[in-house]
């Protein structure tokens, strides 16, 4: 059997589509499966030296996934720099091309630093859009004017599969986190409203005067209500205001 550095380019491509349409949430956390999108990225596309991808949050931008130290390093400049393709890309939907770093007038400052450590063309097309992630992949080449039209299919192709894994899996786990805040939330209401109920039968309170008293003791020690409430179901004390 051949190896996957002997295989055509098309069996190569059509694999990495196969393995992104497998990958199960079981088997990846978040961050393991954009390294892989990642990973899968630089082995595909022709010229690649290494690849990223980067996640916009409102103003902020971070590297979510990085082939090598070299793209995040220069994304990382990017950022700092607030301009450059990679941001372009993932913030106007349109892919950005730079044909050759030591010709870049664009974004002269990131082209030199670009250029200083060996990479002379750029690609960083825009994930398609899906709720909750806004972003692009970039591909760093040391080659100028790597990016042919073929290149620009497959990662086109690319990035439309990547997007339905890296997307799922930001919505599995938005959809984890609020379960866990839900039950949280339902246990803390519950060690709450026990306390309320004693202070009311021992105190004649109301409801919302119990409440309240618990709500002191919390402004006066710094400690949320919902401490308060446990530590006075368990001791039955509870400090005077």
């Amino acid at each position: 059997m051949s190896s996957p550095d002997t295989d055509d380019p098309g069996s190569v491509v059509q694999r990495a589509f196969e393995e992104l349409g497998r990958m199960s949430f079981a088997e990846h956390s978040l961050d393991s499966l954009l390294q892989r999108v990642t990973d899968l990225a630089a082995r595909v596309v022709p010229g690649a030296r290494e690849t990223s991808v980067t996640i916009v949050r409102g103003r902020n931008a971070s590297t979510v996934a990085a082939s090598g130290p070299l793209s995040l390093q220069l994304d990382e400049t990017q950022y700092r720099l607030e301009s450059g393709p990679c941001l372009e890309a993932a913030t106007s939907g349109r892919q950005v091309e730079i044909a050759d770093t030591l010709a870049e007038v664009r974004w002269p400052e990131f082209a030199l630093v670009a250029a200083g450590r060996g990479v002379r063309s750029v690609l960083s097309f825009p994930l398609p859009p899906a709720e909750q992630v806004t972003g692009g992949l970039n591909l760093y080449s040391t080659a100028p004017g790597a990016v042919d039209d073929g290149i620009r299919r497959t990662v086109e192709r690319f990035t439309t599969y990547a997007v339905v894994a890296v997307s799922n899996m930001y919505l599995y786990r938005s959809a984890a986190e609020r379960a866990e805040n839900l039950a949280a939330a339902l246990d803390s209401r519950a060690v709450i409203d026990q306390a309320k109920g004693i202070l009311m039968e021992r105190f004649r309170m109301t409801a919302d005067q119990a409440f309240q008293a618990l709500a002191r003791v919390s402004m006066k020690r710094n400690t949320k209500v919902r401490d308060v409430a446990e530590r006075f179901v368990a001791t039955g004390e509870l400090p005077g205001p």
